[in-house]
């Protein structure tokens, strides 16, 4: 039996692996510090003889006895509320954590993969984005302390590779949304459904005319699953192509909700990317991958998923507020 080590194995994509592996015939070991992660995402692998969970911080020592075959690093804040509110940290796990656990892999003879992002394009000047780009990051802005985490975290994971000949995937992860995300983690569509559910009109920040592409969790994990089965070691685009613009978004959420927010308008965070759309000719290409689920589709399964939460956790949703931040 393979032995796998996910690490933010509570949070959103980290518990959806979880499943994964499981179905796949590994004995996965989850680990999380719960510092973002839910604990209620894998309450349902608790009871699995193949699955285990340690509560540990990656930036400390990383120990797991017995052998590991595959490492997936998925530790990270993700969301601008959480690393807006835990810069530090969030430096802290793409860099001591993934030195930790390049560390771990090495010693295991491990397959080791990371979980990039489309961030490291920063607010891109090429469109689409090919995994040729090399971004347009502000190091200093208040967004810098993710998206230069994950730079360094590529940067040190191909050197590993290069030097000590670790076998090593990175996943480009593009914007992914489905069950299990967190309702007050700031991202575009959490942030709207929990609006219409509450029966708050929806925020824009600037005019709308920004624009991203959503993948929904299958096949984002699909997609993820496929790249580390693969033999290609070079960052790969994981995501969907379908553009659409955040004003033409929010309507689709209201339609979709049935309800009758008004679009309300807010200024833009400083470095807030203007357009984000994967290039995913190499996915196609080497993967033989490409999105299914069509946006009506996954926004359906989606907003079905919020709907079950309880009235305090709709509640409790924190409001995507960045005034603390510069502006453009």
């Amino acid at each position: 039996m393979k032995k796998t080590l996910i690490t933010g194995a509570a949070g959103f994509l980290g518990s959806h692996l979880c499943d994964r592996f499981i179905k796949e015939g590994h004995y996965v070991i989850g680990m999380d510090n719960l510092i973002t992660g839910d604990l209620k995402n894998i309450q349902h692998l608790f009871g699995n003889k193949n699955f285990e969970f340690a509560h540990h911080d990656v930036t400390k020592f990383v120990h797991v006895p017995g052998q590991l075959d595959y490492i997936l690093h998925f530790a990270s804040p993700a969301s601008p509320i959480d690393y807006l509110k835990i810069p530090i940290q969030t430096l802290k796990v793409g860099a001591l954590g993934t030195h930790n656990l390049l560390g771990l892999a090495k010693d295991k003879d491990a397959r080791f993969m990371i979980a990039s992002t489309s961030e490291i394009y920063g607010d891109p000047l090429v469109h689409p984005q090919t995994e040729e780009y090399y971004g347009n990051v502000n190091t200093i802005g208040p967004r810098g302390v993710y998206d230069e985490a994950k730079r360094f975290q590529e940067s040190i994971t191909m050197a590993y590779h290069r030097f000590h000949g670790l076998d090593i995937r990175i996943a480009r992860i593009f914007n992914t949304y489905g069950p299990r995300m967190r309702l007050n983690d700031g991202r575009v569509i959490p942030a709207f459904m929990g609006q219409a559910l509450r029966g708050e009109d929806l925020t824009v920040f600037g005019d709308g005319s920004q624009t991203r592409s959503f993948c929904f969790v299958e096949d984002e994990i699909e997609g993820i699953y496929q790249l580390l089965m693969s033999d290609y070691t070079l960052p790969m685009n994981i995501g969907n192509p379908n553009e659409i613009t955040i004003k033409d978004f929010a309507e689709e959420i209201i339609k979709l909700t049935g309800t009758d927010q008004k679009i309300i308008y807010k200024p833009l965070p400083k470095d807030d990317p203007m357009q984000r759309q994967p290039d995913i000719s190499k996915a196609k290409e080497v993967l033989g991958w490409e999105p299914k689920v069509g946006r009506e589709e996954g926004m359906r399964k989606t907003f079905e998923y919020f709907k079950t939460l309880s009235k305090e956790e709709l509640e409790k949703t924190e409001h995507r507020d960045f005034s603390n931040v510069n502006r453009k």
